[in-house]
């Protein structure tokens, strides 16, 4: 019996016995909650099966990848990588800037990396950033973000169609979603776990704007954030990085 007729069998059961009592038989404690539990294995084993499906699925995309298409993710995270980013972003920008859009892009990293490494070991430090990565990924929302990993510790955020207000919305879920995963980091003098800094900018794209522009002023912002006590971010405007503001 698959598993789907197995929960269709124990709906049918529950639902029989629910009837039962509707008609004035005793409640049976000891039945409900046996079918509860059949219920609650019945969950872990489409959780398990889904999570194989899934896991099938990604295995045989990228085993029929072509060469060329591997070249965009990034060998240690599996998340795209620095090319991807900047060849997709010169996409975006030309596309945004036909119908008015706005762009927002973040480069978030990770502070004081250097000094896990030392104190934790490389090993640790890849699993650091896997974990990262993962964090950022789960906390991005729509389908046409995305998240590549930039250099090191660096990762840069792309947000096509989102203005400034979401930009900082968006920030501040990155921020607390690095510090709820709780990495322990005790060189960190932020916070004793794992922190992120992220720099900002947005702008209604142009067909003049080129991606090296975007991820400038993103990285100026930066510099604010790390300047300024790090676990934060900062919004520069994007035609001038002299008039960035600091929100935390």
């Amino acid at each position: 019996m698959d598993l789907f007729a197995k929960e269709q069998k124990i709906y049918d059961e529950a639902t029989a016995r629910v009837e039962d009592v509707r008609s004035g038989a005793p409640f049976d404690f000891e039945a409900f909650a046996t079918i509860s539990k059949e219920y609650g294995k019945l969950l872990n084993q489409i959780r398990m099966a889904t999570r194989f499906t899934e896991r099938a699925a990604v295995d045989l995309f990228e085993s029929n990848l072509d060469p060329t298409d591997k070249v965009y993710f990034d060998a240690l995270t599996g998340m795209y990588n620095r090319r991807f980013m900047e060849e997709s972003l010169e996409r975006i920008i030309k596309s945004l800037s036909r119908s008015n859009g706005v762009l927002s892009i973040m480069i978030l990293d990770v502070d004081f990396f250097r000094k896990y490494n030392d104190t934790y070991g490389q090993k640790a430090g890849d699993a650091c950033l896997k974990a990262v990565a993962e964090t950022l990924s789960n906390a991005i929302a729509r389908e046409d973000d995305f998240v590549a990993r930039y250099d090191g510790g660096e990762f840069v955020v792309v947000l096509p169609h989102t203005d400034e207000n979401g930009a900082h919305v968006t920030a501040g879920r990155l921020l607390r979603s690095v510090v709820e995963r709780n990495i322990l980091h005790e060189e960190n003098d932020v916070a004793g776990c794992i922190t992120v800094s992220i720099g900002v900018t947005t702008a209604m794209a142009k067909h003049t704007h080129k991606a090296g522009d975007y991820i400038r002023r993103a990285d100026e912002a930066l510099y604010i954030s790390k300047r300024n006590g790090r676990n934060r971010y900062t919004c520069a405007s994007f035609t001038d990085a002299a008039a960035a503001r600091q929100l935390r």
